[in-house]
């Protein structure tokens, strides 16, 4: 269902800036679906790689995307009946998924299956272009941003207890390059949409990120 009375947050930040944490808990507190955009990209990566489709058929990959059989449920992610949310983090997926994102025909794929996830009572999507390109009339637009020091160490920490290996400084050069490359690309760059409240989380917790954006989203609501 498509109707502007559905409510829809969008987040939106560089990779590690905390907004997945961020948005999955806001969706908790208020009872609304969950949408994260960006695994929809590490789905396709990770198809991608498996399937062995090279990055530069962006016809392939795009096929790919468009029928990508996923679901969420809570904090798993489900490709066909394989519990993927482990899978999707590995870093190859990462920088895959950023490198495939940069292909419009990739995008333009994905954009129907990320706005179906808009059902009532309310949605809360993070990601790179959700208040820019997918959701432009959000009810409330966030842009979570954090140094690339503190965005590494999170990476670290998450990859480590994950059980995943891990190098400090590959990290950093990792999400230099991926901003470089998400900030620069000519369809969606990534930038904080019109209206949007900047929130960095460089020296901030997860619950005091959530809290303020349920301040926000409140405040959004007793002047609508």
């Amino acid at each position: 269902m498509q109707t502007p009375s559905i409510p829809v947050i969008a987040i939106d930040g560089p990779t590690a800036s905390g907004k997945g944490t961020v948005a999955h808990r806001v969706a908790l507190q208020l009872g609304f679906h969950y949408l994260d955009s960006g695994a929809l990209y590490r789905l396709t990566a990770l198809s991608a790689i498996r399937h062995q489709v090279l990055l530069t058929d962006e016809h392939a990959l795009a096929k790919l995307a468009e029928k990508l059989p996923c679901r969420f449920s809570g904090d798993q992610v489900w490709l066909a009946n394989e519990n993927v949310t482990s899978a999707i983090r590995a870093e190859e997926v990462g920088n895959t998924a950023s490198k495939i994102a940069a292909l419009p025909t990739v995008r333009h794929a994905l954009v129907g299956l990320q706005l179906g996830f808009r059902m009532p009572p309310g949605l809360v999507a993070d990601g790179r272009d959700m208040g820019t390109v997918i959701f432009p009339h959000a009810t409330l637009k966030v842009f979570l941003t954090a140094s690339v020091e503190a965005r590494a160490e999170r990476r670290y920490k998450q990859l480590i207890d994950k059980g995943f290996s891990a190098n400090m400084q590959d990290l950093l050069k990792d999400l230099r390059e991926r901003d470089a490359r998400d900030s620069n690309r000519a369809i969606a760059p990534l930038k904080p949409a019109e209206g949007a409240h900047i929130l960095d989380t460089s020296h901030m917790t997860a619950d005091e990120a959530v809290e303020q954006v349920l301040r926000w989203y409140a405040a959004v609501k007793k002047h609508a």
